[in-house]
């Protein structure tokens, strides 16, 4: 008889945490694995602040998982009795033939969410610590803001832990098998049960190579860069930003919190790496050129002196999109992978998403658009 009943892979990242907590909060005995702790800086789940928005420009389908998403965030809160969503506006800039703009107004109008669009001028007199190139525009969502990361992830591991989970950290997975019941083997051992969720993250090219998907990890870089002026702050009134420059790229960032630093980013680029545990997480020149010019030009007032850096590690699909859903030849196996460097936001709602497939068969939620067998993923 297994000894578990599910076994989470990946229970100190952002999706693997939010499973083992929705599948102890539903009953289940639950072994949660990682090699690493919850809040480690060794994935994607890591640097302070993720951004949260609901107008999703990538594609509207992901809107109803936004939905869920914000409410379980809000009710992990009240269970964890701690604020980890902060709604303070979210700025997103871009042509009008690009990308983001368009995205974002078809979402909100095929979902009827709120969106405000306005003229460079006018965001640069409401928003004084940004400025709005000519030729761009701008759509502000009054529901957009940002998560603070580690403590999500930390609230969730906690949370399952609080409802009878057990968690083992500094133990690394070697493999699975899945027959009458699921075994995993790690590096002191190997474990039984009856259901498995796969949340792999850098990883999924080992743990997942049966799907058939090329898998990849990006390295990204964070900046933290000290700015003297208040319109740069939370407290200042500063928003979220989200920046498409037509031939640069696209760039992000959210305000000051208590002196920390403005934090700016490019989401766009970054170099292919084979294991995160290799790198030595050293800034690279070119990289953090193109986020000073974006700085100076873009947040004025911004200095170059920074304050903190972080790397971060995108676990990419082929498309760009997520894959979520049970394993195409063991129906006891779920698994979500290649978040692509905007998942985050969704790991609540993912976590939730794959609870109910080990234990229901099926997802509450909508995620066919995110199968692993989409045409996309093997052409």
């Amino acid at each position: 008889m297994p000894t578990y009943d599910a076994i989470v892979v990946g229970a100190s990242g952002g999706a693997g945490s939010a499973a083992a907590y929705h599948l102890a909060k539903r009953g289940a005995r639950v072994l949660g694995l990682d090699r690493y702790a919850p809040g480690h800086d060794l994935g994607s789940s890591h640097g302070k602040t993720r951004v949260i928005r609901m107008a999703y420009f990538e594609h509207p389908d992901y809107v109803p998982l936004l939905r869920r998403a914000y409410e379980l965030w809000h009710e992990l809160e009240q269970a964890s009795a701690r604020t980890l969503l902060h709604e303070i506006g979210l700025v997103e800039i871009g042509a009008p033939d690009g990308e983001v703009v368009p995205g974002v107004l078809a979402s909100a109008f095929i979902h009827g969410l709120k969106v405000e669009q306005m003229a460079g001028l006018d965001a640069m007199r409401r928003f004084p610590g940004l400025r709005v190139p000519e030729g761009l525009d701008v759509v502000y969502e009054p529901s957009g803001g940002y998560l603070d990361v580690e403590d999500c992830v930390i609230a969730h591991a906690r949370g399952a832990e609080q409802k009878g989970a057990t968690l083992r950290t500094n133990e690394e997975v070697t493999g699975w098998k899945a027959g009458s019941d699921v075994a995993v083997t790690t590096n002191k051992g190997v474990y039984h049960a009856a259901k498995l969720v796969l949340a792999p993250g850098a990883w999924a090219a080992t743990l997942l190579s049966n799907l058939g998907v090329r898998f990849t990890t990006i390295r990204k870089t964070m900046w933290w860069f000290e700015t003297p002026r208040p319109e740069h702050t939370v407290e200042g009134g500063c928003p979220v930003f989200l920046y498409e420059l037509p031939g640069q790229g696209v760039f992000y960032g959210t305000p000051s919190v208590a002196n920390s630093g403005i934090k700016v980013a490019e989401h766009t680029g970054g170099r292919v790496v084979p294991d995160p545990r290799g790198d030595d997480r050293h800034e690279e020149p070119a990289e953090r050129a193109r986020v000073e010019a974006f700085a100076r030009t873009h947040l004025p007032g911004v200095t170059t002196r920074a304050l903190a850096h972080a790397v971060c590690f995108y676990p990419m699909s082929p498309d760009d999109h997520f894959l979520i859903g049970a394993h195409p030849e063991h129906a006891q196996v779920a698994f979500a992978a290649g978040l692509s460097g905007h998942g985050f936001k969704f790991t609540s709602v993912l976590g939730e998403a794959l609870a109910d497939l080990v234990l229901d068969g099926r997802a509450r939620v909508h995620i066919d658009f995110l199968s692993w067998n989409r045409s996309a993923l093997h052409s």
